[in-house]
């Protein structure tokens, strides 16, 4: 989806299941990570004090998918729904993860918190709060009702709100952005000494002392008199900048180190901690010492200039004989007021220098910023063309027969006429192409490299499951990019039909279908808020759905397969944590039973059953999408690593025909949408076969 584009389209891309998909009316643009500038989150009064406190920011579960596309150091704000004010510039210091605090924004700790799409932040600039009608411009994109808007920046927008936002540095208050957190954080500042003076307390403490940096420039000798040092250190208070007067130029570049909690009250006032903060980067630093010595050197030799000029003889020894009393005062008098007035003006002259060069500073680093983010825009789409480049030169070289496009208005003429065999194809249904959820039942032929439709569901259904049961063809929850479904429906190849069967217990999606002794179980799965460990059994003979024993563990997009009459559930989420954990259930001993784990924590991957051994295909593992592949053995009890596929993929379909395995499709790295299709074949391994359209979150299955 574009930048900047309106839309009511709700896309469930994402590369983890916790990426559930948004199923509340306009809750975000789902930017893809690499469009993904900045996010704003939201808050209220009574809640705004415990995010800043904990360094913590929250948004409901929904919210995860993009959330988790954040990653650290992206420019974060806080918009405050009590007072319509826009509060930053923030930053993330961790990627974007579910349930960092789970009891966050609760009264006591004893419920779970509502807002678990979470990410830890620290300050990047303490800056005035925007007023909505301020920032309001910017973002004019995101706005779904005129008091709603969606909290997905893209670059553009990002960095005009951090244009926007810079240019009211705090001058006159502390905004909400101090507080941190002992236990996890710490404090970006430091304590004065007891040394230190009422005034300087009001302030941050120098970065050296008073008298070491005079020494260190040599501008004053440890004989001089106390009036030198006494300007020069009003000099140097000059450029401290007090929390409460803080000026732009002396924060923009610099980087915030945590360390201790800084005590608060209600208004967000300093209490008894006295505060130290780092003003600048040393590169910054070492720029301005030697502008300091620069001009330090330059008003030596004007300071020697003046005293020759005062010890000529003429002056001395003709104007004092004559009249010693008044002409001297008046000579003393002179020079201490051009002392005095060049002091000033030497002063004056340092500070609008150092101002100039910090302000030409962050201008650099502003523009080089925008460089940097630029060339990475360009590197990520040069490597997607590349990638599809490869894509194409390795189906010109190892396919012979070009597929036939759905988009090509002829080739679906043909293949209307088109006789195929149901036993040598697999059957695609519902998903989504990148652009549109689907309602579509089609049926690929490999070895023809053809696609053939048929009667389309009666709802557009993706993150579904499938079984067969007599004949027929049972599709058991998913959702349609809006709302989880409970509801069931099955297809006739015979005459062509969908027809509504009884509908689940839950509305689900991510779930495991299996089908033994005449029955079909639908195995855990979740929905935005919650990850199920249920297990349900329809009984055409009850005509219902029945709860049975739960798994041993929570599982969403999880795989399940049946063999020789045992039932297996592998992998996926908890609603914390991505799983390499598999258990199975034998009929015979009606319980769930743990068995071996993975090698690898895979979830949203597929399983297939070859030659009686379970293979687990891709999917996820908390960090990237995987190409590996793991065969469990049931007489060893053991997971054996198996040739990965060509490429990494999760959210595939996957179906086993004539002694192959096929995989089609599904999600790459970057959430992009693939349109591969992978065989195995054993003694052969993994050879990609052909190129379909576009597809994801698809189920598929072979009769």
């Amino acid at each position: 989806m574009g930048a900047g584009r309106k839309t009511q389209t709700f896309i469930m891309t994402g590369n983890s299941p916790s990426t559930n998909p948004t199923y509340t009316r306009s809750s975000a643009r789902n930017l893809v990570k690499s469009q993904l500038g900045g996010v704003i989150f939201g808050c209220k009064n009574n809640t705004i004090k415990e995010c800043l406190t904990n360094q913590l920011f929250g948004l409901p579960a929904q919210h995860f998918t993009y959330v988790k596309n954040i990653d650290t150091g992206l420019p974060l704000f806080l918009f405050n729904y009590s007072d319509r004010k826009l509060y930053g510039i923030y930053e993330a210091a961790s990627p974007g993860k579910m349930n960092i605090d789970p009891y966050g924004w609760t009264t006591d700790g004893s419920e779970r918190t509502l807002y678990p799409s979470q990410v830890q932040i620290r300050v990047k600039l303490l800056c005035q709060p925007l007023l909505e009608e301020q920032f309001k411009p910017v973002i004019e994109d995101n706005y779904y009702t005129n008091h709603h808007f969606w909290f997905e920046l893209d670059h553009s927008q990002a960095s005009k709100l951090i244009s926007l936002a810079s240019l009211a540095v705090s001058t006159s208050t502390c905004l909400p952005c101090l507080p941190f957190n002992t236990a996890k954080r710490g404090n970006i500042f430091q304590p004065f000494s007891s040394t230190d003076t009422e005034e300087e307390g009001k302030g941050f403490k120098l970065l050296a002392t008073e008298t070491d940096l005079t020494k260190y420039l040599g501008w004053v000798s440890d004989s001089e008199d106390s009036a030198s040092v006494g300007e020069m250190k009003g000099a140097c208070k000059l450029l401290q900048p007090c929390p409460l007067e803080v000026d732009q130029s002396k924060y923009s570049s610099r980087k915030m180190d945590s360390r201790d909690d800084v005590p608060l009250n209600g208004d967000n006032q300093l209490l008894e901690g006295h505060l130290d903060v780092k003003m600048v980067e040393q590169d910054e630093k070492d720029i301005i010492l030697m502008k300091l010595k620069e001009l330090a050197f330059n008003r030596g030799r004007q300071d020697v200039l003046l005293t020759d000029y005062v010890a000529e003889p003429a002056i001395t020894s003709d104007m004092c004989l004559g009249n010693r009393g008044s002409i001297c005062e008046k000579m003393s008098s002179d020079e201490k007021n051009e002392e005095n007035s060049c002091s000033s003006s030497y002063c004056q002259s340092i500070i609008t220098k150092l101002i100039q060069g910090v302000e030409e500073l962050k201008e650099i680093q502003t523009e080089q910023n925008l460089k940097m983010r630029y060339l990475e825009q360009k590197l990520v789409d040069a490597e997607a063309e590349i990638q599809q480049l490869k894509n194409h030169c390795i189906m010109v070289q190892s396919v012979s027969n070009p597929p036939i496009e759905l988009s090509d208005e002829k080739a679906i003429e043909s293949l209307d006429e088109l006789h195929v065999n149901p036993t040598e194809s697999i059957y695609l249904l519902g998903g989504y192409d990148g652009e549109s959820w689907l309602s579509t039942l089609d049926l690929y032929v490999p070895s023809r490299g053809v696609i053939k439709s048929f009667q389309p569901m009666n709802s557009v259904r993706s993150y579904a499951s499938v079984a067969l049961l007599n004949g027929e063809v049972y599709v058991l929850g998913g959702g349609d990019g809006r709302t989880w479904y409970n509801t069931v429906e099955s297809y006739n190849p015979a005459n062509d039909e969908w027809t509504p069967c009884p509908s689940l217990n839950k509305a689900k999606g991510g779930l495991g279908g299996v089908t033994f002794d005449n029955k079909i179980y639908a195995i855990g799965g979740g929905n935005s808020v919650d990850c199920f460990s249920d297990v349900e059994m329809f009984d055409l003979k009850l005509e219902r759905w029945i709860g049975m024993l739960s798994l041993r563990q929570k599982r969403f997009s999880l795989a399940a397969a049946e063999i020789d009459g045992v039932l297996y559930a592998t992998g996926g989420f908890d609603g914390k944590d991505y799983l390499n954990s598999a258990e199975k259930f034998d009929y015979r001993m009606r319980y769930w039973e743990q068995i071996a784990s993975m090698n690898s924590k895979r979830a949203c991957h597929s399983v297939a059953v070859l030659n009686g051994k379970l293979y687990a295909l891709g999917g996820y593992d908390g960090s990237t999408m995987v190409s590996s592949v793991e065969i469990y053995d049931s007489r060893m009890d053991s997971w054996m690593k198996a040739d990965p596929m060509k490429h990494a993929r999760g959210y595939s379909a996957a179906a086993v025909l004539k002694e192959s395995i096929y995989v089609i499709a599904g999600v790459a790295a970057g959430d992009r949408v693939l349109d591969t299709v992978e065989c195995f074949k054993e003694g052969r391994g993994w050879e990609v076969v052909d190129i379909i359209g576009k597809r994801s979150f698809m189920s598929a299955f072979t009769v």
